[in-house]
């Protein structure tokens, strides 16, 4: 194992690399990639941060909370709500802001305020032939050329070891609150929430749990949040819309939504654990078609329907081929993030893509990654 202390350390350890790369930043999704690890937690510490322009750029093996612990002295917060992936995975190691970008890691709030890519503003990091590469910068407007920045956030370090990153903030709203209806099917929570989204009501999450996911009842979940006023309004007119058993406020909303953002439900659980980007309108249908099809599931829903947390038996191929044949049918892209060591040593972490997208990530990878040495075969074939 190795762990550069600077973005120049890092260029010659690539440069000079006889084989392939494991890249890692916090260690904390339990990733296993063939080759020596190299860790880029020595690269770590906030290098500017501009309260009153919202701004923030950091080493990108700076601890998530780290730069949580600094942002909330100033009122002010990472939007996009990054999950922590611990408490699901049973890992160790500490989330870091570069492992966060290169993932594209995003939390319950991305229905209101986008990825974690949309808040990347520039990027700086090493390609696989140890070149060093800024894109981007500290504004929206720096956008010329190719936007490397979008094409970092998801590469998962396949294309190039994220050195800093710079990031746009947002003020901690004054007030939040969650509207909590128990007992409905996934079809109908889910129709309330596409409804809840169509509001003019600024709604931050809507997500349900299913009564295997709880260990009681169903639970519809809606968030809004900004100033106290305007909360207690808006809660208000969605409780009218679409009934309430519940309003949970302040920190007890805050609660509710962490436990979202971190899959707790399925933590300590047996089984398999999906992560699976859809249509919300297709959701419900594709859980069904699921269960017709004989496939034992427990089903989260966030995102409005548009993200699904599926836990699975850990028998067979933990439903991968069917699971993967339906999410293809409707659009859409269903990634293992948890998995026994057998199933992970036959089964593609993430959904293998159409031969026009294959020839398309294989182009830049050759161009980022010309010796395919940096976290080879983890998003695909590398020849």
């Amino acid at each position: 194992m190795v762990q550069p202390k600077t973005e120049a350390e890092l260029s010659q350890l690539i440069r000079d690399a006889g084989g392939p790369l494991s890249i890692r930043g916090g260690g904390t999704r339990g990733l296993a990639v063939e080759g020596e690890r190299v860790e880029t937690s020595g690269l770590s510490g906030v290098h500017l941060y501009e309260p009153g322009a919202l701004t923030l750029v950091a080493g990108a093996g700076t601890p998530v909370e780290e730069i949580e612990t600094i942002l909330a002295e100033k009122d002010q917060r990472l939007a996009f709500e990054p999950m922590d992936h611990r408490p699901l995975l049973g890992t160790d190691g500490v989330p870091t802001i570069g492992g966060v970008s290169a993932a594209n890691i995003s939390g319950p709030r991305r229905i209101q305020v986008g990825a974690a890519r949309d808040h990347m503003l520039g990027v700086r990091f090493v390609s696989g032939s140890g070149e060093v590469v800024k894109n981007g910068g500290r504004v929206m407007k720096n956008v010329t050329g190719y936007d490397l920045v979008k094409l970092m956030s998801g590469a998962c370090g396949t294309l190039g070891v994220l050195t800093e990153v710079s990031l746009k903030l947002q003020a901690i709203p004054e007030a939040e609150a969650t509207l909590i209806l128990r007992g409905q099917t996934q079809g109908d929570a889910i129709a309330d929430l596409t409804r809840a989204m169509a509001t003019p009501f600024d709604v931050s999450g809507a997500a349900w749990l299913s009564d295997d996911a709880t260990g009681k009842t169903s639970e519809r979940r809606i968030r809004i949040e900004g100033m106290a006023g305007s909360v207690k309004y808006r809660a208000g007119k969605l409780a009218d819309l679409l009934g309430a058993d519940e309003i949970a406020e302040g920190p007890e909303s805050a609660a509710l939504w962490r436990e979202l953002r971190d899959v707790t439900p399925f933590a300590g659980r047996d089984g398999a654990v999906w992560r699976i980007s859809t249509r919300p309108t297709g959701a419900a249908d594709l859980c069904d078609r699921l269960r017709q099809a004989g496939q034992d599931l427990t089903t989260i829903a966030d995102w409005s329907g548009g993200l699904l947390w599926l836990l699975t038996p850990e028998t067979g191929d933990a439903g991968a081929a069917l699971i993967r044949q339906e999410v293809a049918t409707i659009g859409g892209h269903a990634t293992l993030i948890r998995a026994n060591p057998a199933i992970r040593a036959t089964i593609p972490t993430f959904q293998p893509q159409s031969a026009p997208l294959e020839r398309i990530a294989r182009g830049l990878r050759q161009k980022f990654d010309p010796r395919s040495i940096l976290n080879p075969g983890l998003m695909g074939p590398t020849a």
